[in-house]
């Protein structure tokens, strides 16, 4: 039974642990107060509910140190976390205890209207996320009752990230910037990103063999991820909705076959050398120069301008199911090609038909030639000097037929 000792003019409740050792905690004011504090915890340990005091003093940093090693992450989701940790977590709560973060809800709103000075709220939300998780994780672990982080305002909701959704002929166009930049990779390479809608990962990591050249798809079984200059090979997709096989359409597929026959490296994109591309070298050597151009350069004979500055990789993505959605494409078959989800009971019961799949081919070849067909001469005389020559000889054919 719980029973309390003075000291001096405080006493001190004593209760009996689960492991049977006597446990204690001391300054209270009364010999009752220290007593019915020890039946507390004894009620709560034969209800199975008790939380060690003891634990909910391990220092924050700690705790999620010891997290982070026992969690199973990719390279880049880890180290994502450390750099968040580092530059904008563990400076407020390193070396707080678990408990006292608990007891400081109002604390934890301030840190983060303080993240919202510096970084955007997109930003602040993802460091919010984490935080949130570690201190879960420390509830889950009987580390602390509960977590601050219920109730916390992160984000306004007014400063919504705007995506960028490029059209065909802006494509079409980049991807010949992209023929002088970095060869005849990258102009498949920028065609094969907006009329996939692919991640990076999952197209720099194709291997010319396991292209199907009868259904002419390409697979997404083992994309690449990089972080803190280390490459490897994931053992599996992002989600089990991204393995998927993604059909090409004619055109599309034209093209990637005519690199992969010539391909003399393991992956279809690669560096000069054969070596894995990275994502921030490409972008900043080649996928800027071609988006944003150089309209500012005081040189005539290299100022270019933006077809559209700012436009990401990532935006390749947005801009398939833009098309898609533009097109009448059913959700479902837009959600199965980007590898994505579906909500609720239509994953269960909703399904991708043939004829579903053949119209998602048939409106990406339409825009395909709509955006051939609004090129200058000049630039269609550039097209035609890069395509094979079966789809050089299809678009000449179709400007004729059309009297250009």
């Amino acid at each position: 039974m719980a029973y309390a000792e003075c000291l001096g003019k405080k006493w001190r409740a004593r209760y009996k642990r689960p492991d049977g050792t006597y446990g204690s905690e001391p300054g209270f004011e009364t010999k009752t107060a220290a007593e019915h504090w020890g039946e507390e915890q004894e009620a709560m340990i034969r209800r199975r509910t008790w939380i060690d005091p003891d634990e909910g003093e391990t220092r924050f940093a700690d705790f999620a140190e010891h997290w982070l090693s026992v969690s199973r992450l990719a390279i880049n989701t880890e180290a994502k976390y450390r750099s968040q940790l580092r530059n904008h977590i563990l400076p407020q709560w390193e070396d707080w205890p678990l408990i006292l973060i608990v007891n400081n809800h109002l604390e934890v709103q301030g840190w983060v209207n303080e993240l919202h000075d510096s970084l955007a709220e997109s930003t602040v939300a993802s460091v919010f996320s984490l935080f949130s998780t570690i201190m879960n994780a420390a509830v889950r672990a009987r580390k602390i009752p509960a977590s601050p982080c219920q109730g916390i305002r992160v984000t306004s909701g007014g400063d919504e990230v705007e995506r960028l959704v490029a059209t065909p002929v802006q494509v079409l166009r980049a991807a010949l910037r992209m023929a002088d930049l970095a060869g005849y990779p990258g102009f498949v390479l920028t065609l094969m990103d907006a009329y996939t809608g692919a991640r990076w990962s999952e197209l720099i990591s194709q291997w010319p063999g396991l292209y199907d050249r009868t259904n002419k798809q390409i697979p997404v079984r083992r994309p690449l991820r990089e972080a803190g200059g280390q490459i490897e090979e994931a053992p599996r997709p992002k989600s089990p909705a991204s393995k998927r096989w993604i059909q090409l359409p004619p055109f599309l597929a034209t093209l990637y076959e005519a690199l992969i026959n010539e391909c003399p490296y393991r992956r279809a994109f690669t560096g000069a050398r054969g070596g894995a591309l990275r994502c921030s070298n490409f972008s900043r050597r080649f996928w800027r120069p071609a988006w944003d151009g150089n309209p500012d350069s005081p040189d005539p004979e290299v100022r270019t301008p933006a077809i559209l500055a700012g436009f990401t990789f990532h935006e390749g993505r947005h801009t398939q199911r833009t098309w898609l959605a533009d097109d009448l494409i059913p959700d479902v078959a837009r959600a199965a090609r980007l590898g994505h989800k579906l909500p609720g009971m239509a994953d269960v019961y909703e399904h991708v038909t043939p004829d579903m799949q053949q119209r998602v081919l048939d409106v990406l070849q339409a825009r395909w030639d709509s955006s051939v067909a609004q090129l200058t001469a000049d630039e269609r005389r550039h097209l035609l000097r890069i395509v094979p020559l079966d789809l050089a000889a299809t678009i000449t054919e179709r400007a004729r037929a059309a009297g250009e």
